[in-house]
């Protein structure tokens, strides 16, 4: 299997293998959509700069869904641990969701 094939479908598995560990529909979509992103903007500064493009795409579309997965609605998250160690973040309504 050629290398940029292989890079391509590492991407398009990590993406979803993290926008899986949202804990909601919203940070699902969220950390898709991040991973999206940063491929698209990957692989252009891989075209850009003479690099490969399948790299570009495969660290954008890595550091998109993590960016994605810690933001919701456009907003950053602060993420908090409560006495055992979990972390999770308050939403605007005062409700805790645990980050996995």
């Amino acid at each position: 299997m050629p290398i940029k094939r292989t890079m391509v479908l590492l991407t398009a598995s990590a993406s979803v293998l993290v926008s899986g560990c949202a804990s909601d529909r919203g940070e699902r979509r969220a950390a898709t959509r991040g991973a999206l992103f940063g491929a698209a903007g990957g692989a252009a500064i891989g075209a850009l700069t003479g690099g490969d493009i399948a790299k570009g795409a495969a660290l954008g579309a890595a550091g998109g869904a993590v960016v994605g997965a810690v933001t919701h609605d456009g907003r950053r998250r602060d993420v908090y641990r409560d006495d055992r160690g979990r972390r999770f973040w308050i939403d605007d309504r005062g409700r805790r969701h645990r980050v996995r």
